[in-house]
């Protein structure tokens, strides 16, 4: 059999096969969503992305007999550091054959260049940070995922737990029908209707006339509300300013709400379209004439991903997640959305967990984040050409 080999992406042929392997492991399993490809450069650094402002990234291909047959990125995310204390490198943007000498050869290039760094764990799957997509597919191979969730063959897990990963944190995607409202437990209801009456709550919608002030309202309330939350690190400005231009052209106002106490903004939620069916249909290619497929009449649109339902941490005992969701509501029955997923749900979020199978959503899919001790294991040396 022919020697594996996991060469860094330098050249343009290395990076090109990096960017094309999704196609050649995924294309056979027809759950799967293929990524944008501007975006997937972005997300690499191929093109820069402002995560990268204060993030390190190495990307690696396995090769066999000159064919590409695996890839990996090594990441250091300073900013996830300097907040949790760690010093947590990351691996992401796996993809391998069914092979364990390639996911071997594949982590021991990641692991390698993550203790050259000093990193003393290393943790994933994540492209590249738990702000972007995240996770590992282990539960509900048998549907695809929304907008921006991953998604993998099954033998990933195998390949990961045999090369000594442990999980670390589990992420669940909730499923509801929008008829299973009409059947909400009516403890969450009058929950909501006390909140919103006792403390005189104002909702409102995402103007569209300050998109741009109120995209940066919502991930700042993001940012200032997750404090404290397992694995969280803050987006930086760049990273805001980059991520409401992103959004600009997907984000609908009528699926955005924020709630107001004494003309305070503390809290927010917003759903996305689910973008994805589009995305497999134009291959990932946003050009020449992608993205006007991908954008056209968006009211056809009847799936959302409910991404964020955030309440500044002072408010998070009120109940105001709630108000914040059923606000939504009616702007979700207007626009005929038939179901929703709410994704993802860290494991050890056991209010958000609580609140949600209370109201009748069911698990449909789980991912998970492994962790690797790498301080006292012995480095294997990158294999060369």
């Amino acid at each position: 059999m022919a020697p594996i080999v996991v060469k860094p992406a330098e050249t343009s042929r290395e990076r090109k096969a990096f960017l094309h392997l999704p196609w050649l492991i995924n294309s056979a399993y027809p759950n799967w969503v293929p990524p944008l490809r501007q975006n997937q450069k972005e997300m690499v650094n191929y093109i820069h992305h402002p995560f990268y402002n204060d993030a390190e990234i190495q990307t690696f291909v396995a090769w066999q007999s000159d064919q590409p047959v695996g890839r990996v990125a090594a990441i250091v995310n300073r900013a996830h550091n300097r907040t949790q204390g760690d010093t947590v490198g990351f691996f992401g943007f796996f993809e391998a054959i069914d092979d364990l000498d390639v996911s071997r050869a594949l982590f021991d290039a990641a692991r390698t260049w993550l203790t050259q760094r000093g990193m003393t764990v290393m943790r994933g799957p994540v492209n590249p940070s738990l702000n972007h997509e995240c996770g590992l597919l282990i539960e509900g191979f048998d549907t695809p995922p929304t907008f921006m969730m991953t998604h993998n063959p099954p033998y990933y897990q195998r390949l990961i737990e045999n090369y000594g990963f442990a999980k670390v944190e589990d992420l669940a995607a909730f499923w509801g029908h929008i008829s299973m409202v009409d059947t909400m437990d009516e403890k969450v209801a009058y929950i909501a209707r006390e909140v919103r009456e006792r403390f005189q709550v104002k909702m409102r919608r995402l103007n569209p006339a300050k998109f741009d002030e109120d995209v940066r309202l919502f991930l700042q309330l993001y940012n200032q509300s997750l404090v404290g939350t397992w694995g969280f690190a803050p987006m930086s400005d760049a990273e805001v300013t980059h991520a409401a231009k992103s959004l600009k052209m997907l984000i609908v106002p009528e699926m955005t709400a924020v709630v107001e106490v004494d003309g305070k903004p503390v809290g927010s939620s917003f759903a996305m379209l689910d973008y994805n069916p589009r995305i497999k249909a134009i291959d990932g290619r946003l050009f020449p004439f992608g993205f006007i497929k991908l954008l056209y009449n968006k009211r056809a649109i009847k799936r959302i991903r409910v991404i964020s339902t955030n309440v500044l941490p002072e408010y998070q005992k009120w109940g105001l997640g709630l108000v914040v969701l059923a606000h939504l509501l009616p702007s979700v029955r207007e626009w005929g959305a038939t179901d929703a997923e709410f994704s993802w749900v860290l494991e050890s979020n056991h209010l958000s967990y609580k609140t949600l199978k209370r109201g009748g959503a069911k698990i449909v899919k789980n991912y998970r984040i492994f962790d690797l001790p790498i301080a006292d294991a012995p480095a294997p040396a990158i294999a060369s050409a």
